[in-house]
């Protein structure tokens, strides 16, 4: 059966007889292993769309237990974030997070929104794109329904003294809760967390093009995202993730 549909490349492998697979993430089929013989190199339609960082329409033959890329052609290419290593990396680690993400053969169109929106914005941000990063992180739990308790504590259902968000009990804690006192996964909480989670749920995308948070504010969500997102959704630590600490 011949189709198409539209899609964005998680990444690519080389396979024998100079044929590729590709991981693509698809809007209509979901997240789907393609093999095909068409080349990323050249200047044509469809050299352009099998590279990184390409929306694009995919024209597939669908067998019975196999995707074959026919065809391809660009609907919009980010290549400016290829032309930027802080872009990239960045980038790159939410390809690889939205990956995790998916289910293989599950259609995720709310994901496949967020990432086209993300690659948008992304593209044009000039700097400080880590709050861009966050943004999508915290917009991901809501879409994949993994989205922490905020309003009251998470263990007792009170909503007095939240001062600290546990990773293991899945959101904000009283000081009456926080039990033990050492564990690792509880974070006590040095700027208001809870109004920076809700901002950046509900504000659309776009909106994060000029909007940054103070540096260390932005690295404590960072960690407490990354144990919460690995805590909740088994997602262990992602290459592109460990390269980033090692530059960054």
């Amino acid at each position: 059966m011949y189709t198409s549909t539209e899609g964005i490349i998680f990444r690519q492998v080389k396979a024998a007889g100079g044929r590729r697979m590709l991981l693509l993430f698809t809007k209509k089929y979901g997240k789907i292993s393609v093999g095909t013989s068409l080349t990323e190199k050249g200047r044509n339609k469809t050299a352009l769309a099998i590279r990184p960082f390409t929306y694009g329409n995919y024209e597939l033959y669908k067998g019975r237990d196999y995707y074959n890329l026919n065809g391809a052609e660009v609907i919009r290419s980010f290549f400016r974030i290829g032309e930027d290593v802080d872009k990239y990396m960045e980038s790159s680690f939410v390809l690889e997070l939205t990956e995790k993400l998916v289910p293989d053969e599950l259609p995720q169109p709310g994901l496949f929104a967020l990432l086209t929106d993300f690659l948008a914005a992304m593209e044009k941000r000039e700097k400080r794109h880590k709050t861009l990063v966050l943004a999508y992180e915290v917009k991901a739990l809501s879409i994949v329904g993994s989205f922490p308790v905020l309003d009251r504590c998470a263990c007792c259902g009170g909503n007095e003294n939240l001062r600290y968000f546990s990773v293991r009990d899945g959101g904000m804690v009283c000081e009456k809760c926080r039990n033990p006192a050492n564990d690792t996964l509880i974070y006590e909480t040095k700027f208001d967390i809870v109004n920076i989670l809700k901002y950046f749920s509900k504000t659309p995308m776009k909106g994060f093009e000029k909007i940054a948070l103070d540096e260390d504010a932005a690295e404590e969500l960072q960690t407490v995202l990354r144990e919460y997102l690995s805590y909740y959704l088994d997602i262990g630590r992602l290459k592109s993730d460990s390269i980033l600490r090692e530059i960054f």
